[in-house]
């Protein structure tokens, strides 16, 4: 009985140093769920990310900038501006290396209706809920997060609108000119208003609107400069 006892220990000692000799080296060679996990998370931390901002920074002029937005609909269209309330570019070796500007919501103007009881009309509206829900959410932002120059003062810019709390990724062409260390900058593009959750007389949410439709996009021009 003590040889067949003395044989058991052996075996379960063996077994044990094997199990742990296999553990030891699967850890070594392989990653674990958590450590998959985590990675994932930190790769998707690295998205829509502003890039670094090196170099000289550059404030924007609030007076000498504007948002300009032009909508339309089936039976016409309307234009108007929206103030830029500061920001910033930087620059090094006179080139942009990232930047930021904030928009002012609750500063809406309508300018191509001339009577005033009408004009406020349309601009209460687009204050309202059905739009842009001013009185939540009165600022907006653009912080870019990717510069491509296509040629000479050309480039694609891509970056992160921020609009009601909602954030999008968008890119666009724009015009950069530096002189004298100043910049300026221009652009002239689409954005599609549902997207951020502007959806009133969408055809795209609601049906048989006939001629009370709104075109889904309405058009955004910058125009940028710093101080």
């Amino acid at each position: 009985m003590k040889m067949k006892t003395k044989k058991i220990f052996y075996f379960v000692i063996t077994a044990f140093i094997i199990t742990a000799g296999g553990c030891s080296d699967n850890s070594g060679n392989k990653t674990n769920s958590s450590d998959q996990n985590n990675i994932k998370e930190k790769n998707n931390t690295t998205q829509n990310k502003s890039i670094p901002e090196s170099g000289e920074k550059k404030e924007i002029s609030k007076s000498d900038s504007r948002l300009e937005w032009t909508a339309e609909k089936v039976t016409g269209k309307h234009n108007g501006t929206v103030d830029i309330t500061g920001g910033e570019l930087f620059i090094d070796k006179n080139k942009i290396t990232g930047g930021n500007f904030n928009i002012d919501f609750s500063t809406i103007k309508v300018l191509d209706i001339e009577d005033s009881e009408s004009n406020a009309k349309l601009t209460n509206h687009l204050k309202s809920d059905d739009f842009f829900s001013v009185e939540k959410y009165p600022l907006g932002n653009f912080d870019i997060t990717g510069l491509k120059n296509v040629s000479g003062n050309k480039y694609e810019i891509t970056g992160n609108m921020t609009i009601k709390g909602i954030k999008k990724q968008i890119t666009f062409p724009a015009e950069i000119e530096i002189t004298d260390g100043k910049i300026s900058a221009k652009a002239d593009f689409n954005i599609d208003r549902t997207l951020w959750d502007i959806k009133f007389r969408s055809g795209k949410f609601f049906e048989n609107l006939g001629d009370k439709l709104i075109s889904d996009e309405f058009n955004i021009k910058l125009n940028i400069n710093t101080l």
